[in-house]
């Protein structure tokens, strides 16, 4: 098998040992305000995480994002902010499709450990990223797949996030037959979908569920989806 290509952040200087103190605060209060305790270790690897992401973005674009500390309000903590609502599924198996720079898959990887993460994504250059990451912050729940989810044929998930993916319909397209009996997915969104909601086949429920982003001035939101038990009304809600 052939080594990834080398990064901008590879080397003795991948990870900042000594992270800036004031991302570090940021942080900090991004976990407080959303109540997630992480031990020091989790901290760590977090900002570890957004200093690979900023080295790298540099010369891979990653993310349209190139400021540290909008880095940390649009992706870190927007990431983050899915958490308690996965909590209360207590997922063991986790598919993030399209996962690009590894949002919010590798966030999710860190702080829930006892999870098994997949990441599944088409672009190599970020494929190879993703693998740094977990390589250097030791991250042994962390499965990267370089494919279209399509084509994946891997057992099945309780839970499928999506956080750069299209259209709702075309999220359950391409990975439906990668969800287990009783799963469901979690895409996040901004603002509500109406127009995407109504194109979802009847087959489907559906539940907005608004999701609170510390620094983040803007509507943010996560779709639960799920196969309708037949036989059963499943009424789709929308909840703050």
């Amino acid at each position: 098998m052939s080594s990834a290509p080398r990064g901008p952040g590879d080397g003795p200087r991948v990870a900042n040992p000594r992270p800036d103190a004031d991302a570090a605060a940021r942080l900090d209060a991004v976990l407080q305000a959303l109540r997630l305790p992480a031990d020091a270790g989790q901290r760590a690897q977090l900002l570890q995480y957004l200093d690979l992401l900023q080295r790298w973005n540099r010369v891979y674009n990653l993310t349209a994002v190139r400021d540290p500390e909008r880095m940390l309000s649009l992706h870190l903590a927007d990431s983050l902010s899915l958490l308690p609502a996965l909590d209360r599924t207590a997922p063991r198996r986790v598919l993030d499709v399209g996962s690009g720079g590894g949002l919010p898959g590798m966030v999710l990887a860190i702080m829930r450990p006892q999870w098994q993460l997949v990441l599944v994504e088409a672009v190599q250059k970020k494929c190879a990223f993703l693998r740094q990451v977990a390589a250097t912050l030791r991250l042994h729940n962390v499965q990267v797949e370089h494919a279209r989810v399509e084509q994946l044929e891997l057992p099945g998930f309780d839970c499928i996030t999506s956080r750069a993916v299209g259209d709702l319909a075309e999220l359950v397209r391409i990975s439906e037959h990668l969800l287990l009996p009783g799963g469901a997915w979690a895409a996040m969104k901004g603002s509500v979908p109406q127009s995407e909601l109504q194109a979802l086949p009847a087959t489907l429920q559906h539940e907005v569920e608004a999701l609170q982003v510390p620094g983040l001035q803007a509507q943010r939101c996560v779709v639960w989806l799920r196969p309708r038990q037949p036989g059963r009304t499943n009424p789709d809600q929308v909840t703050s």
